[in-house]
């Protein structure tokens, strides 16, 4: 088989866990015999220090031609000052915009080995596997009116919650289709209680539902899906959500995994074409340290063989050398005690279990 592959290093610790991911690629290659054409770019600070803007038309367009963007992390504080459209985390925006990645898929999954690692009791998390879908290109992220404005004599800030039936549908049915093939439980996420954009959320989340009459499907107020990440993780499979709340859970859900360092995300659209990135940021304080876990990129490579390139054998194949790995000891210092290794060395390690297996 033949892929066509971009990859994004980014900022910070992107590049070096972006390297791990490449030990890992290259060894399914040589394991699977598969042809892979890796092409390389600028993102994010560095393209910015280098090309005056976050990201090249012409990286966008060899995104376009490519299966799949493999991406490490941008942005950290040098930037933070700069005007907002010139901001590193702007090149990410163009790049889900370009590819129309309108759903992120985030995978939580605890390793029983590292149960000790979360912050909530072992009995609570025990086979905790969740998947957040959270609707990436509409919302109140994107909605207009925005901006601050002047209105009697006081600046006010704007920004405005727009969602149209088709940006729902489309969400809700990646979420069903990925049910589908789990525990077929999907949890739908808003605040209809409140919001006439939850109102219709919640309207269209019930129609699609009649086309997936095998898939259960409940509703909960956003608040309470909050509370109950914490309190009661193992009800959920997988959950639906719209951009602002599906940021947050996500986010909050990462504690339960023990260390943001293990989880991978993808953003794709119609054409299955997905940004596979970790879910944690460029961390330019211990970037060059050797600290960086590498885990949660290589998870991403996984989600990308399952979900751009149809190859189900080798991502199950990443995910139990990674599984192996830890259930071993071999720890990251995000990991806490056990056999610590360096990023490179954790690289190593699951790359070995790879070629083993």
């Amino acid at each position: 088989m033949n892929y066509k592959i971009l990859i994004l290093p980014g900022d910070g610790i992107g590049k070096e866990v972006i390297r791990e991911a490449e030990k890992v690629l290259q060894a399914i290659e040589k394991k699977y015999s598969l042809s892979i054409e890796k092409r390389y770019a600028l993102i994010g600070g560095e393209c910015l220090d280098k090309k005056g803007v976050p990201i090249e038309e012409e990286t966008l367009e060899i995104a376009k031609k490519s299966d799949a963007v493999l991406l490490g992390a941008v942005g950290g504080p040098k930037w933070d000052n700069l005007p907002f459209e010139k901001k590193p985390e702007q090149g990410l925006l163009s790049l889900r915009k370009a590819l129309n990645a309108f759903a992120n898929i985030r995978p939580v999954k605890v390793f029983q080995s590292l149960a000790g690692s979360s912050p909530l009791k072992e009995e609570r998390i025990k086979d905790v596997d969740i998947i957040i879908i959270r609707e990436l290109t509409g919302g109140i992220y994107f909605g207009e009116p925005r901006g601050i404005f002047i209105r009697n004599g006081i600046r006010v800030g704007v920004n405005t919650e727009i969602y149209s039936e088709e940006e729902i549908e489309r969400i809700a049915r990646v979420a069903f289709e990925i049910a589908r093939k789990r525990k077929k439980k999907v949890t739908s996420v808003d605040k209809a209680n409140v919001l006439e954009s939850s109102v219709l959320w919640r309207e269209v989340v019930n129609s699609v539902s009649k086309d997936y009459p095998d898939v259960t499907l409940s509703h909960m107020y956003v608040d309470n899906c909050a509370m109950q990440l914490i309190r009661n993780p193992g009800q959920f499979d997988v959950i639906l959500t719209n951009n602002i709340f599906g940021d947050i859970l996500s986010d909050e859900s990462a504690v339960l995994a023990g260390s943001i360092g293990l989880l991978p995300s993808a953003s794709i659209g119609y054409e299955k074409k997905g940004i596979y990135e970790p879910i944690h940021g460029s961390a330019p304080d211990i970037a060059g340290t050797g600290k960086a876990n590498p885990v949660a990129t290589i998870l991403s490579l996984s989600l990308m063989f399952r979900l751009s390139l149809d190859r189900e054998d080798i991502a199950i194949d990443i995910e139990r050398a990674v599984e192996k790995v830890i259930e071993e000891g071999f720890r990251t210092e995000d990991l806490g005690p056990g056999k610590t290794l360096s990023t490179s060395q954790m690289g190593d390690e699951i790359v070995k279990k790879i070629e083993e297996s």
